[in-house]
């Protein structure tokens, strides 16, 4: 790496994904500076100081910054603040964390998930599956490190990623072998200027660099991905999942029939009851087909996907049922930052519910659970600064509404409402910066309120 040395690094926010930039640029030779205009946490503060990495909080030098032979950019931070501007005009390159870790990742193998809703659960679930079989393999990008710290601390030769699409915003090289688009629904568009096709664009990118030796497994039944798949069709082979629609079956992919999965890929077909299953839901049949398939292309035998498919555990904030308290029970499902995905909450809901929604609103459309809501929802509990578009919204069709500012309030208002045989959602539908510091700060506080109760 000797013609790197003189190289300059200098990377914008120190989060996950920036501080693991930095500590991947310091062990390739790059002269290193991380700049984050808030403040650094602790942890992260304190890997900075270990790897000897300098770095300023509070603020953006650009003199220093100006320097900079690359500029890898977190994902968190929008092309409209006025630093992204100048290093625009400035014409410096711009990577992000998932490019950077991508020059270093030697022959390892890259399986990448995204879609507005389910990537976190499948990203888990083709983790698990791969573990099982004995692969050594990392889950990173959203969920665990970041690609690239993972690459500077303990290399795989799998890795699952877990990509949203501002990660995809600034590649140039990035090339999953396997690509996975679940679904694509309207979330963060304040990002894209509002336009929902710059936000598809996006999520396409994952294939864009793709080989014709490479797989992009799509889901058949999302209206946008087909609707827009012709304009952006990859070089690779494209695999469609489906849960049948009256179509044929597909000779090769995943689909449902008469409750039975089936996964066709090369020489084997995998068949398996949708009730064995351990993650249930319609939606999850989809995250199942994506991450059976990626699995199979990976080259792991059908006996050994079917059992892991079974033993799944499911993850934390994503309905994860936390207690029953007096027959009322209490879920947690604050990864729940968009309406698609309290859609899918609802949708596995069998009980009468009191929901728990609110925080920073993105731009939600509520028209689109307003069905799910007359039908399963019998109290509403708003949790944010500005709870203004949920009354708007619902105080029609639902006259139990209450207004809470903690976290606390918001599980014993809901635990009011509720009587025994209801559940309590905590889905959102929001980000979590108005109150909280993310989305498991928020799971984490809900679960410490219903276990208070």
């Amino acid at each position: 790496m000797s013609n790197n040395e003189q190289k300059r690094l200098v990377v914008l926010g120190a989060a996950e994904s920036g501080v693991g930039a930095a500590v991947l640029g310091k062990k390739q030779g790059w002269k290193v500076f991380v700049s984050d205009y808030g403040t650094i946490r602790e942890e992260y503060r304190q890997i900075l100081e270990n790897e000897n990495i300098s770095f300023e909080q509070g603020k953006h030098t650009w003199e220093q910054i100006a320097k900079a032979d690359c500029v890898v950019k977190s994902p968190g931070i929008s092309e409209q603040t006025s630093i992204m501007k100048k290093i625009r005009e400035a014409n410096l390159e711009v990577c992000s964390e998932i490019e950077f870790g991508f020059r270093y990742k030697g022959d390892s193998k890259i399986i990448a998930i995204t879609g507005s809703n389910g990537k976190s659960t499948t990203t888990a679930l083709t983790c698990h599956i791969l573990r099982e079989a004995g692969y050594d393999v990392a889950m990173v990008g959203n969920i665990g490190y970041s690609f690239a710290r993972q690459i500077a601390v303990q290399p795989a030769k799998w890795y699952v990623m877990e990509i949203s699409s501002f990660q995809l915003d600034d590649i140039h090289v990035f090339r999953p072998d396997v690509a996975v688009l679940l679904n694509i629904t309207p979330d963060h568009l304040d990002r894209y200027n509002y336009q929902f096709e710059n936000y598809i664009a996006a999520k396409f990118r994952i294939a864009a660099m793709q080989y014709q030796a490479d797989c992009f497994v799509v889901n058949m039944d999302d209206p946008v991905i087909m609707q827009y798949l012709d304009e952006y069709k990859p070089k690779s082979k494209t695999i469609f999942f489906s849960t049948m629609n009256n179509k044929e079956p597909l000779e090769e992919g995943g689909f449902i029939e008469n409750d039975e999965m089936h996964i066709r890929y090369g020489s084997d077909v995998l068949n398996m009851s949708i009730h064995e299953l351990s993650i249930k839901g319609k939606h999850n049949q989809y995250n199942s087909m994506a991450a059976g398939i990626s699995a199979r292309v990976a080259g792991i035998r059908k006996e050994k996907i079917r059992e892991s498919m079974s033993t799944f555990d499911g993850l934390e904030h994503r309905l994860e049922y936390v207690a029953t308290i007096r027959g009322v029970d209490f879920i947690n499902d604050s990864k729940a930052t968009n309406i698609n995905s309290v859609w899918f909450a609802l949708e596995c809901m069998t009980k009468p519910v009191i929901l728990i929604l609110g925080g920073v609103d993105k731009g939600n459309d509520y028209n689109e659970i307003m069905e799910l809501v007359k039908e399963k929802v019998k109290g509403i509990v708003c949790l944010g600064v500005d709870n203004k578009p949920i009354h708007t919204a619902f105080q029609e069709v639902i006259p139990n509404m209450a207004d809470t500012q903690s976290m606390k309030d918001a599980v014993y208002a809901a635990y009011a409402m509720a009587e025994k045989g209801d559940v309590v959602l905590l889905s959102p539908a929001c980000a979590s910066f108005d109150l909280f510091k993310n989305y498991e700060d928020r799971g984490q506080k809900f679960k410490e309120a219903v276990r208070e109760l």
